[in-house]
């Protein structure tokens, strides 16, 4: 198969839909800027925001369910006196990097 064979029968697998924004230009800076810092185009960079935000949104509204004896569980959890997590009480022992560093 020839290399443009190749790209075309990519593209007619990828299916794209075309999305057109209008944005301020101050907008597109940062973006711009953000997609650098992460070694991406724009367009990668801000598919990938849009589907986490996405994502993000449905599991927000996705309903939990579980069962009657599950539901009792996770509210004694939540009602119960809070247990410490012995790596954040080490965590929050140790001094901070720019503590550290000495005082001239």
């Amino acid at each position: 198969m020839s290399p443009s064979e190749t790209v075309n029968m990519t593209r007619a697998a990828r299916k794209d839909h075309p999305l057109s924004m209008r944005l301020p230009a101050a907008d597109i800076a940062i973006i711009d800027r953000a997609a650098t810092l992460r070694g991406r185009s724009r367009t990668d960079f801000v598919r990938e925001a849009a589907v986490r935000a996405a994502e993000e949104a449905i599991m927000e509204s996705a309903p939990i369910r579980m069962s009657p004896q599950g539901f009792k569980a996770f509210v004694a959890a939540l009602a119960g006196p809070a247990k410490p997590v012995p790596q954040l009480v080490e965590l929050f022992k140790r001094k901070a990097p720019w503590d550290k560093a000495s005082k001239h």
